[in-house]
């Protein structure tokens, strides 16, 4: 299983005000070239939280676009999604998981979200390697990670991350804004996630800047 992380943020690393307004901190052409990112993974991944708060869809949206759609996966430990949500609502039509750490319940599988379990780690979170395993049984090798900043953490605090797709948008927010990336605990530089530049490109007026793990 190869795992990227991507993070759209702010100069200072932010992805949304104290308040949580976030659309839209980076472009046009930084958001399609996340959609082209999505195309060419098996599955999307984000939390709870970001599920809850945002509504996503998860999709492909690009002109013309015709190819197939990802899975789309929610760390949803205690099964708080709503039926109302978008991607219950679209479960039938686009392969929708969501990983618990308790048994599937029927109003989700009833919708056709696919509930895998996973052993929870600490406050009730799915382990993730466990999580990873259970994908990959699924048929699902490349993940792309979207958030949030705690989900964000928990794949680095796990060196699971290969990649990194960091969109980077000219304003600052400072520091009463929400992390791109949570805690991590990191008592000296040498225990930091370690990644080398490969590249960057401008889009307008952000940076797209790509690390590969070293």
């Amino acid at each position: 299983m190869s795992v990227t992380l991507k993070l759209a943020t702010s100069l200072d690393g932010r992805i949304a005000t104290a308040a949580g307004q976030s659309k839209w901190i980076t472009g046009e052409r930084s958001r399609a070239a996340v959609h082209q990112l999505r195309a060419e993974h098996d599955a999307v991944l984000v939390g709870a939280e970001t599920a809850l708060a945002d509504d996503p869809e998860l999709t492909v949206r690009l002109p013309g676009y015709a190819g197939r759609q990802p899975a789309r996966v929610v760390l949803d430990s205690r099964q708080r999604l709503p039926t109302t949500a978008k991607l219950v609502q679209t479960a039938r039509e686009i392969p929708t998981y969501l990983v618990a750490t308790e048994a599937p319940q029927a109003r989700l599988t009833d919708a056709g979200v696919r509930v895998l379990q996973a052993p929870a780690l600490g406050e009730d979170r799915p382990e993730l390697k466990a999580v990873l395993e259970a994908l990959a049984r699924e048929g699902l090798r490349r993940l792309f990670v979207e958030g949030g900043g705690q989900v964000a953490a928990s794949f680095l605090r796990c060196g699971l991350v290969d990649a990194v797709e960091w969109f980077r948008a000219p304003i600052v927010i400072g520091g009463e804004g929400r992390p791109a990336i949570g805690a991590l605990a990191v008592a000296g530089l040498a225990d930091a996630p370690h990644f080398r530049r490969t590249e960057v490109r401008e889009l307008g007026d952000d940076l797209w800047e790509r690390y590969e793990r070293i």
